[in-house]
């Protein structure tokens, strides 16, 4: 069942007052010129009185249930996702993305697949405006600085065609929201210039004339300028800003050595000349939102963008980006500022993700924290949130064919009550491939108990990024390479994989290695599916892309980047074979498995058998599962995962085995509830649907695995299950 959308004639209505309203707050007067009422036509702040006007005082705000999350909700509406990135999108020429994705074609195989939503990433205008020129992104689209769809992508009435279109194949649509920063749009240039009530949207100080000296010039040709760590501590100690923080993000030597950066001197709507210093946790494009500022400047302009995605584009779901930092203040015990863990990102995000269900509405929050953290944030704030805590496992798994961290991260989520319900389990995004547990980082003194044996957090968190890259990264692996920023990969997964299994020229993949790939992948693809939540997959996966040369995309390296290494154009249908790169401008990417369309012919390939798959998840009911046990096991390799499903008509309990290991497994399951009666394997992701009993040893059935191969048990003789 699918979140209504606003009508034709309520979005008429909207963009209407939108327009209206601008220029009802934007009149000529003292200081205005015309670039000052450029500026405020395309302001975001400024389209929040239209938008609050026309929802606020409705009876609508009041029909959904918003003060506590609706995970259960939410995986009723979807739980299979298909993750795109709009600037990688291939098709017909002439074509927009928008026009792309809402081919019926498209979305009719899509829908054959099993997959019942489609998670866009960001398609608002990003990047900059310096003047009246606007500048492209920096960061992948998630700079945004206005509601429109960006120009490169599309317009608004083709994103609403493309909501109507898959609406009609059963497929909600999923949008972004990017509530710890913008771009350098026309709210920060504003900002900049003073005009009133902007300045408080972001974390940014105005420095008196008399201390200009401590900031260093803005070289010519820019606009901005880092700061260094002793500037910073020196402004702190003046009384301007928190100071250094606990964590710099993406910290380079004479890049960035701190959040904070100084403006070149701008004249203000008054005729006073300023300098500001403002906060910046990721690029210094991206000015941090000021989540506590008198104005509440930041929550109107997040909640104007949230009520334009939800009630004017139509979109159902909303991703939270990086929601762990939207707090900062002065730290404990005069230690640095406070980031990293502050209160203040939960409460923030509590109150963005009841605003969206409030207007019917769900949200994920993309939040890398412990799970001291992450469960906390789950009573009140988004209805699902992106499983970092056993991704690095599972890559670690299929690198190194040990399955041992994976194990213990889910055994200490059963611990702490955090259910695997909750969360979006993922295979490759936009970003690098994530190795990082933030719970160990965190709890590095911890003792836990590892393989039989007493280990440090911070051991474990050394062990589980590093052996998986210097396996898939070096000199023979020259395709991908080591994320600079944070423990990780820049590769997409078949290209991960291909590193493990001894591929040095990604121009010589033979038949045989690719069949390897495909089992490597099908296996990470049942761990992320076959337990409870939602399970997402990028159509790099879809078509098995492999990472771009570097060459190929070497001026976006230029910043020390290298997850455009993983962000290869493709094309899902094959409707463009002669292409050789995006609108966008991003190189075609090597397909392994080839289009869509192709694939569905062959019945086993990658994508015939994630549709088996993805049938029997549907029909078990497995996203609304509960996850009851991580049972003990003698092979390293081997992951066994008990779900008690939530309908029980033939079958209240499943199990999904999956083996990493490089050999063939036999292990006697040790859990109660898979023993009695007959226990057997429907689903296979080297044969497909099969219906084969297991054997037992006295009480305890026993599973066989082939190399690189998982299975879907089942305790019961009948029908496999009632389809939701």
């Amino acid at each position: 069942m699918f979140a209504k959308t606003s009508s034709p004639v309520g979005v008429v209505l909207v963009v209407a007052v939108c327009a209206l309203s601008v220029v009802l707050l934007s009149p000529l007067g003292a200081g205005s010129d015309d670039y000052i009422e450029y500026l405020k036509q395309r302001s975001v702040l400024l389209q929040a009185p239209a938008l609050e006007q026309a929802f606020s005082r409705q009876g609508a705000q009041w029909h959904h249930p918003y003060g506590l999350a609706r995970p259960e909700d939410f995986l009723s509406l979807s739980s299979a996702w298909l993750s795109v990135y709009p600037a990688a999108i291939i098709g017909r020429r002439g074509d927009s993305v928008l026009q792309t994705l809402s081919d019926p074609a498209l979305l009719q195989t899509i829908e054959a697949v099993g997959i019942d939503a489609i998670h866009t990433g960001p398609m608002k205008r990003s990047g900059s405006i310096v003047g009246k020129q606007y500048y492209p992104t920096i960061d992948g689209h998630f700079d945004r600085i206005e509601l429109t769809i960006d120009p490169d992508f599309g317009t608004q009435a083709q994103y609403q065609r493309f909501v109507r279109t898959a609406g009609a194949h059963g497929i909600a649509l999923i949008g972004d929201l990017v509530p710890g920063h913008t771009g350098k749009g026309p709210d920060f240039r504003l900002a900049e210039r003073n005009v009133p009530g902007f300045p408080g949207i972001y974390s940014m100080v105005e420095v008196r004339p008399k201390d200009w000296s401590l900031l260093p010039a803005v070289p010519e040709g820019k606009e901005s300028v880092g700061l260094s760590l002793e500037t910073v501590q020196t402004l702190e100690e003046r009384g301007y800003i928190v100071g250094p923080l606990d964590a710099v993000i993406f910290a380079r030597p004479g890049i960035k050595e701190s959040n904070w950066s100084a403006t070149a001197v701008v004249t203000g709507v008054d005729g006073t000349k300023r300098r500001w210093v403002y906060l910046h946790l990721f690029k210094r494009g991206q000015p941090s939102l000021n989540w506590l500022d008198p104005t509440f400047a930041a929550q109107r302009l997040l909640t104007a963008d949230m009520l334009h995605s939800l009630k004017v584009l139509g979109a159902q779901g909303l991703r939270l980006d990086a929601t762990m930092f939207l707090g900062i203040g002065p730290g404990p015990d005069d230690q640095k500022g406070w980031l990293s863990g502050h209160p203040l990102s939960n409460h923030a995000t509590s109150t963005v993700a009841m605003m969206i269900r409030k207007f019917g509405g769900f949200s994920f929050q993309e939040q890398n924290v412990d799970l001291d953290t992450l469960k906390e944030a789950m009573l009140s704030g988004s209805d699902l949130s992106y499983d970092f805590t056993t991704r690095p496992g599972y890559f670690y798994a299929i690198v190194t064919g040990d399955a041992g961290p994976l194990r213990l991260m889910l055994r200490e989520m059963l611990a702490y009550g955090v259910r695997p319900m909750r969360l979006v389990h993922a295979l490759q995004n936009h970003d690098e491939l994530m190795l990082e547990i933030t719970h160990l980082r965190m709890h590095g003194d911890k003792l836990f108990v590892y393989e039989g044996k007493r280990v440090e957090g911070r051991t474990l968190f050394a062990q589980v990024h590093r052996r998986p890259i210097r396996a898939a990264t070096g000199d023979h692996a020259p395709y991908n390479a080591s994320f600079a920023m944070s423990p990780g990969v820049c590769s997409t997964f078949a290209g991960l994989v291909a590193a493990t299994i001894g591929v040095e020229d990604l121009t010589t993949i033979t038949p045989e290695q690719i069949d390897q790939i495909r089992n490597a992948h099908l296996v990470a693809a049942a761990y992320n599916a076959l337990q409870p939540g939602a399970f997402a997959l990028s159509a790099w996966d879809l078509v098995g892309a492999l990472p771009v040369p570097r060459e190929a995309v070497l001026d976006l390296l230029a910043d020390n980047d290298c997850r455009w290494l993983n962000r290869g154009a493709y094309d899902l249908t094959g409707v463009a074979p002669t292409s050789t790169e995006s609108s966008s401008g991003l190189p075609r990417a090597v397909a392994l498995y080839g289009p869509l369309p192709d694939q569905l012919e062959n019945p086993r390939s990658f994508a015939s058998r994630l549709k088996e798959m993805l049938a029997i998840r549907k029909a078990l009911a497995i996203a609304q599962a509960r996850l009851v046990a991580v049972p003990r096991v003698i092979n390293p390799g081997l992951l066994l995962l008990v779900n008690e499903l939530p309908h029980g008509e033939s079958a209240r309990f499943q199990l999904t085995a999956v083996n990493f290991g490089r050999s063939v497994v036999e292990e006697v399951i040790l859990d109660d509830r898979m023993e009695g009666g007959t226990t057997r394997a429907i689903f296979s992701t080297r044969r497909g649907t099969i219906n084969e009993a297991l054997r037992t040893e006295g009480i305890h059935p026993v599973v066989r695995l082939e190399p690189l191969e998982a299975k879907i048990i089942i305790r019961g003789k009948g029908p496999i299950g009632k389809s939701r």
